[in-house]
């Protein structure tokens, strides 16, 4: 049933973008070849199923690349997470004179990822197509601003599964960049494991998703929280105000706290409208000042504009409990992991900015550090590319976390700073 409003909103919307083969999908499900519309759709989609199932992250998305390059008249650029689309264009960017010569000779070069079996399966539905390789060629080496338009003529949208704010930095680079002059729609909102709403209004820049009653038991909890909780339901809500969401949706796993906390919006007839806001599991918090996702982002880019000439490509939080003896005998505190455009290093002066930046939006956070209860804020910058490996490194299709938890997955990180 949501597929079904999903497909219809969209054709309500852009009239071309059901047509046969005009979606190129470019989402990972490894082991699980499916389109995050909920059942394949084979004649919508120009890019094969095996594609999305193989067991590295960066060849699934480099192989449905391929085989969206080949097919001039898109009208649909479709990905289950907005990071798996800005991955694939930055690959692109680097591989694009290896990927025109795969399009000219119709043939899959190997690489780390691609069983030979799949290759097989694969290459044999390519065909030689110099002149699209050629086409390729010449607009790559125009650069890559608009590239996305100059590809696909025809493209009327890009498509993202999730409406996370995390997710909103890649789609705001993507707009910027690549995909200039196209809107976004972010069609579903899922949580849990359960799809719980649905977006009617693709026009529209901020994603509002309709909850559906009869998918899924759906408690909130008003925010902030009482002393004493206790969970309203649908017909409880009020416009304006937020709510930690509790859902029970399959069998064994019941009331379950999803950390997603939720804007009413509005309604439509009874039925409430929201917006995602932010996740309660990617809170900052060393001394229980608790700093929320996206108002950590929004200072970050208070900080970012005393930077001439950065800009951001991706970030990650640590909080130095994870650091063990690493972090040295120091008060506990936050380190932040950059990767940026247009600078090469920072000052000690600029890297202060950001902490400075923290102490202005939340004063109990500057409390703490005018005590000496909280650090000074540690900022590194990694090497290009850094977050495209750790997606990898995840493991999953899942929206990027803003906070790392993880030893594994921290050493990772360490291992690819500059400065």
């Amino acid at each position: 049933q949501g597929s079904l409003l999903y497909l219809d909103a969209l054709g309500a919307a852009f009239p071309r973008a059901l047509a046969r083969r005009g979606t190129a999908l470019l989402h990972w499900t490894p082991g699980c070849p499916r389109a995050p519309a909920g059942w394949p759709l084979p004649t919508l989609y120009c890019t094969p199923a095996p594609a999305g199932a193989l067991p590295s992250r960066a060849a699934a998305l480099r192989v449905q690349l391929l085989f969206a390059l080949r097919q001039r008249a898109l009208h649909v650029l479709e990905a289950g997470l907005a990071a798996e689309l800005h991955d694939a264009l930055v690959a692109l960017h680097t591989e694009w004179p290896q990927l025109a010569q795969e399009l000219a000779l119709g043939r899959l070069s190997p690489q780390p990822g691609l069983p030979e079996a799949v290759r097989d399966q694969l290459q044999a539905l390519l065909t030689p197509d110099a002149a699209r390789a050629a086409e390729l060629r010449a607009e790559c080496a125009r650069g890559f601003e608009g590239i996305a338009m100059r590809l696909w003529p025809q493209l009327e949208v890009v498509v993202v599964r999730t409406a996370h704010v995390t997710e909103q930095l890649y789609c705001d680079s993507l707009r910027q960049a690549d995909c200039q002059g196209l809107p976004f729609y972010c069609p579903f909102y899922q949580a849990a494991g359960a799809l719980l709403g649905v977006n009617l209004w693709p026009a529209e820049p901020v994603p509002r998703f309709l909850l559906c009653p009869d998918w899924a038991f759906c408690e909130f909890l008003p925010c902030p929280a009482n002393k004493e909780p206790r969970t309203v339901l649908l017909d409880e809500l009020w416009e304006g105000r937020e709510y930690g969401l509790v859902v029970t949706a399959h069998p064994g796993e019941y009331r379950c706290r999803t950390g997603e906390v939720l804007r009413v919006a509005g309604f439509r007839k009874q039925c409430p409208v929201v917006e995602p806001v932010r996740r309660e599991s990617q809170t900052l918090s060393v001394r229980g000042e608790s700093i929320a996702e996206e108002q950590f982002c929004q200072s970050l880019c208070h900080a970012l504009r005393m930077w001439p000439g950065a800009r951001l490509i991706d970030y990650i939080c640590v909080e130095s409990s994870l650091l063990g003896d690493s972090s040295g005998p120091c008060a506990p505190h936050y380190e932040v992991f950059l990767e940026l455009k247009g600078l090469r290093d920072l000052s000690e002066g600029q890297r202060y900015k950001l902490d400075q930046c923290l102490q202005e939006d939340f004063p109990v956070y500057k409390s703490f550090r005018f005590k000496g209860s909280i650090g000074p804020l540690r900022l590194h910058l990694v090497r290009p590319g850094t977050f495209t490996r750790l997606r990898e490194a995840l493991g999953s299709p899942l929206p990027m976390p803003r906070v790392l938890r993880e030893e594994q997955l921290l050493r990772l990180i360490q291992g690819s700073v500059v400065s």
